[in-house]
């Protein structure tokens, strides 16, 4: 049997949540055509016939670090890298940015085996083109290996795992079997919450929202979620609620929705939303909403 951790690190937006979520086979982590979707190190655990992966999806690392949330986003990621027995580096096969390259730099001293992934293959129709592509990422530093593949096709993910397997240590599993991931479902009603804040509200409102669950009941039939949504100024609070409260009813109903669909009970949500000024530039409410590099 062989057990171990591994850190999923990369730019914003390379498709690290969607490679998470198909390594895993099912969802569990927010996945957006916004960057900076992942703010909590996600983990999620792949049980393999003798292995187990538990993996860690962490913030996009960025260059902009003008709030204390993307301070702690940064920070979290890179203190992802340290304890675990490899490194995922992902990047996008149909582009190089700075943010890579500062990515890469970031990664210069770690000692782990590193493993380039190069994801998004299936943008490239013309694969003859996707040779000097791999040829000049791998060539970037000493890669434990390179695996391209397309995450969202779910493609080539089988040479990935193998890849991974055989650099795990020797040892028992970390989690029991059928557990996916390391959060409870306060956590996992959150992200949910979340995920369709951000995909209703698309360019109208910028990343100053936080998901606080306030109550969560669960019985064998029924879970009762009170969750508030916290925003940093009324005009935002305005957009969260829509005309006549349009948005927020509808948010709470397809988060509802896929709860009951991951829970498998019938689910209650109520949602608020509150504002907080400035508070992802607030230490203290980065902590109280789970979101400090702590």
């Amino acid at each position: 049997m062989r057990s171990g951790m591994v850190a999923i690190v990369g730019r914003p937006n390379v498709g690290k949540s969607s490679l998470l979520n198909a390594l895993i086979g099912q969802k569990v982590a927010i996945v957006s055509h916004k960057p900076q979707t992942t703010r909590n190190r996600i983990q999620g655990v792949l049980h393999a016939k003798d292995a187990q992966i538990a993996f860690i999806d962490t913030p996009g690392i960025h260059a902009l670090q003008s709030k204390a949330l993307n301070r702690a986003m940064n920070e979290s990621a890179i203190a992802a890298l340290e304890g675990v027995d490899v490194v995922l580096f992902v990047v996008d096969a149909t582009k190089w940015t700075d943010e890579d390259a500062q990515v890469l730099e970031r990664l210069r001293g770690v000692q782990t085996p590193i493993g380039l992934v190069v994801n998004k293959v299936d943008y490239i129709t013309d694969k003859t083109k996707l040779f000097p592509t791999l040829e000049k990422l791998s060539g970037m530093r000493d890669y434990a290996f390179v695996v391209p593949l397309s995450a969202l096709k779910r493609q080539n993910l089988e040479p990935l795992k193998k890849e991974l397997i055989a650099r795990l240590p020797e040892g028992p599993p970390l989690y029991p079997e059928g557990q996916i991931t390391g959060h409870d479902r306060r956590f996992a009603a959150a992200e949910i919450v979340r995920e369709k804040l951000t995909r209703s509200l698309h360019q109208e409102l910028p990343y100053a929202l936080a998901v606080e669950i306030e109550q969560y009941e669960e019985t064998a039939k029924v879970i009762r979620i009170e969750a508030v949504i916290w925003v940093e100024r009324e005009g935002q609070k305005a957009i969260v609620i829509g005309a006549g409260g349009a948005t927020l009813k509808g948010v709470g109903t397809t988060a509802r929705k896929e709860i009951e669909r991951t829970f498998g009970r019938k689910v209650f949500l109520k949602l608020w939303c509150r504002v907080k000024e400035n508070w992802s530039d607030d230490p203290a409410a980065l902590k109280k909403f789970g979101l400090s590099a702590e």
